[in-house]
């Protein structure tokens, strides 16, 4: 089922199956900002990657000596949540682990993803609770995809309201595995503008570590700004799909990520992995505006 809030500026539909955003919609123009899920390209629009994102590498991990097997990206982007929470502003939706979830992944979980209407923008909220009587381990990113021409439109990154001079992003391994290899390629930007091409995405996402920057935003041939994503994040991807001349990029705030070829395997071990105590909440959130 869907559910829509709006306000003045923008109206932002999201449904229950994933908790995930399938519209918004910016009233100045009518124009729809997000891609529509159309599966010759891409059937989603803006999935959660939990408790996973990207691949494990040969998609398993191993905790307390039992492995265990979870496809690209977890599982809650394929499951429905509750609703929680309605207002003429703001939907939470939840999600808990159940029998399913307990055969790919070893913790139990409450997930709770919020979403806000602030003037012109839409607040992502993410909350994972630990509910088990030991600590846990888990990934969690946003995959929102937005409409543009690639070969049209631009990027430009910012850190702290200044405008990036180059951009250092590491690379997918060519092997298949979907997890990160050796190489890495620096971008060097105009005024923060990174140019966008079907050659760019060649070798899947771009996966941009350390900070690097803290806002992307796509901007279209004439120079003005159509959407912007902030976040405070360790590390973030851009993407669109390779070989497809896709009408729409994805930016992605990311709390984890892949792991690297060769990787042990290890749950705890996995770099970017979030860990929880007992009873402990992990908070966080990015914004999109329009």
């Amino acid at each position: 089922m869907n559910y829509t809030i709006e306000n003045e500026q923008i109206k932002l539909t999201v449904s229950d199956h994933g908790a995930e955003i399938k519209s918004l919609l910016r009233k100045a123009d009518g124009r729809e900002l997000m891609w529509q899920a159309d599966s010759a390209f891409w059937g989603r629009t803006s999935p959660v990657l939990f408790p996973l994102v990207g691949n494990y590498y040969k998609k398993k991990s191993i905790y307390n000596d039992k492995t265990y097997e979870m496809g690209q990206h977890g599982f809650a982007r394929d499951m429905d949540f509750e609703l929680v929470k309605e207002s003429a502003d703001e939907l939470e939706f939840q999600l808990k682990d159940n029998e399913e979830t307990k055969a790919k992944y070893p913790f139990a979980f409450l997930l709770t993803l919020s979403y806000k209407i602030i003037e012109n923008a839409v607040k992502v909220g993410w909350k994972v609770e630990n509910t088990n009587e030991t600590e846990m381990y888990f990934s969690i990113g946003g995959h929102p995809a937005f409409n543009c021409d690639l070969d049209t439109y631009t990027l430009r990154f910012e850190k702290a309201g200044k405008a990036n001079s180059e951009i250092t992003a590491n690379i997918i391994s060519d092997d298949g595995s979907g997890c990160l290899g050796d190489v890495k390629s620096t971008y060097k930007l105009e005024g923060g503008i990174l140019k966008m091409s079907d050659e760019l995405f060649s070798r899947d996402a771009l996966i941009i570590e350390d900070r690097q920057s803290d806002k992307v935003t796509l901007v279209n041939p004439s120079g003005e700004d159509v959407i912007s994503v902030s976040f405070d994040a360790p590390l973030f991807g851009v993407w669109s799909p390779v070989g497809k001349h896709a009408p729409f990029v994805c930016i992605e705030p990311w709390c984890g990520r892949c792991d690297r070829v060769g990787f042990n395997q290890k749950l705890e071990e996995r770099e970017y992995g979030n860990k929880l105590a007992i009873g402990e909440e992990f908070n966080v959130s990015y914004m999109i505006s329009c």
